[in-house]
């Protein structure tokens, strides 16, 4: 018989926090449905770092801002339930993001619409699908920011769109409870955006009590603790290096 292994979804797995995501579950046993929308190289070169600790994986191309695509996403994960004899769906985490620079005077309708289609409607969506095929109970993980509690407004869409992400996270742990669990992660500062000059990363970084950013393995290692706690749902752990605090 094959041997059988949880199978959990991590949107915009390919490359960094999804792809830290994404090898964290993967070393905790789970077969990996690696969704990515533009970074095929990534995913290629992720699933095969995935595949070296003994657990498939599997990319998986979807354009999230797209309800069709959505959909044919998780008929992809029927698939793979299907091909994966006796494996049960545990796990989504919700990780794709777009944080576009904007100004709240003269941001676009199409630019504030983009970022709430992939940051705040998609991870409903998916966890719409995902709650459907979680028949022996599940944890869905939103990835949240520390931004959602903050004023950020050189990122109006991505701001406004994470904090709708945190309440949504109470709402779904109301609704889909008592069988599926749901909570957000909200990292500070990680990764610096690529269009961030160096001096301005440095900068944010000098003012965090701890003078340091966040391995990306330090945040998916909330990940772990939330599948490994089962008393947890409706809560946003934020991991921020004491950024909350100024």
């Amino acid at each position: 018989m094959p041997e059988k292994f949880p199978l959990a979804l991590v949107t915009g797995g390919a490359h960094r926090l999804g792809r830290a995501f994404a090898l964290a579950l993967a070393r905790q046993g789970y077969a990996i449905a690696l969704h990515y929308h533009t970074s095929a190289e990534s995913a290629v070169a992720t699933a095969a770092e995935i595949r070296a600790l003994g657990v498939p994986a599997f990319p998986l191309q979807a354009d999230l801002t797209s309800p069709a695509e959505i959909e044919s996403l998780f008929d992809e994960i029927d698939n793979l339930l299907a091909d994966l004899q006796h494996s049960s769906f545990n796990v989504l985490v919700n990780s794709a993001a777009l944080m576009p620079r904007g100004d709240a005077q003269s941001l676009t309708a199409a630019g504030f619409d983009a970022a709430i289609a992939l940051n705040l409607r998609a991870p409903f969506l998916c966890a719409q699908q995902a709650a459907c095929r979680m028949e022996l109970g599940g944890l869905i993980v939103n990835i949240s920011d520390i931004g959602a509690a903050k004023a950020w407004t050189g990122f109006p869409a991505y701001t406004v769109s994470k904090a709708g992400l945190e309440s949504l996270t109470h709402i779904l742990a109301r609704a889909l409870a008592p069988g599926i669990r749901v909570n957000a992660i909200a990292p500070g500062l990680v990764i610096p955006s690529d269009d961030m000059p160096a001096q301005e990363w440095e900068h944010l970084v000098s003012r965090l009590p701890l003078k340091r950013s966040a391995a990306p393995e330090e945040i998916a290692s909330a990940l772990e603790f939330l599948i490994k706690n089962e008393y947890i749902t409706g809560q946003t752990i934020r991991i921020d290096g004491g950024y909350s605090l100024i």
